[in-house]
């Protein structure tokens, strides 16, 4: 009996197909590209096996699933402090608004900012005479107010020079906001000019600023309403991977 009737998974294949076999259909929740796979592997196992170990590959035809964007992405989900000041180097030396995608990035990184967040961002947030942000979260999250640091309020003095009468505090060429794809997009075609060994995106930015200030020692409770987590389970994820906790190990 040949198989290829029955194991073969088509490329748009987001659930099980009418004729796959029973074996394999009660085992694939949820119903991914994947986990077909991975059923499919089964049965060719319980078939093998039951052939005496004996299988013909003229009769099998599985294919591979395409790389996921989880495949896609680098186990390393944050940059590091010196990649941002790469980052930022090269938007101020490439791009068209260099001074603009580089305090973006800046904001982005400091505060942990999400893309809809720093796309969002207003003036009327920011207190420049007092050197306060006050920082509005999405997903339900925490809101509250943070310092801004020497360079940071240089950089959004200029910006603001620059634009004067913009409510938004990063514009595009049009006078709106920029968008979070366009954010993506200019965040991914900077890490290629910095050549960076591994695609990035404007999510790094805000895990960057997790594991700084978790590397630095603050409390996890003050970390969790910095970022602006409802779930203190979220903000454990960057004291748990923080090296410095281990730094006096092994010395006598």
């Amino acid at each position: 009996m040949r198989l290829a009737s029955w194991l073969v998974l088509p490329p748009h294949a987001a659930h099980p197909p009418r004729r796959l076999h029973p074996a394999l259909r009660s085992r694939c929740a949820p119903c991914s590209r994947s986990s077909l796979y991975d059923c499919a592997k089964n049965v060719l196992n319980l078939v093998t096996r039951r052939r005496g170990g004996t299988f013909y590959p003229d009769e099998i035809d599985i294919q591979e699933p395409p790389p996921s964007i989880v495949n896609l992405t680098v186990k390393r989900r944050y940059l590091t402090e010196r990649e941002i000041e790469r980052l930022m180097h090269c938007a101020r030396k490439y791009g068209r608004y260099g001074h603009r995608d580089a305090t973006m990035i800046l904001v982005a990184y400091r505060h942990g900012l999400r893309a809809s967040e720093v796309c969002d961002l207003q003036w009327q947030q920011i207190e420049l005479s007092e050197g306060r942000l006050h920082v509005h979260r999405v997903k339900n999250g925490i809101s509250s107010v943070h310092p801004i640091r020497g360079d940071e309020m240089r950089a959004l003095r200029k910006l603001r020079r620059d634009y004067p009468t913009d409510a938004h505090v990063f514009v595009s060429e049009r006078g709106g906001p920029i968008s979070p794809i366009g954010f993506h997009r200019l965040v991914q075609r900077l890490g290629e000019a910095a050549k960076m060994p591994f695609p990035i995106h404007p999510h790094m930015l805000r895990h960057a600023c997790g594991y700084k200030l978790a590397n630095d020692g603050h409390d996890t409770r003050a970390l969790q309403h910095y970022l602006g987590h409802k779930n203190i389970q979220h903000t454990v994820r960057y004291t748990e991977m923080a090296p410095d906790r281990f730094k006096d190990f092994w010395r006598g």
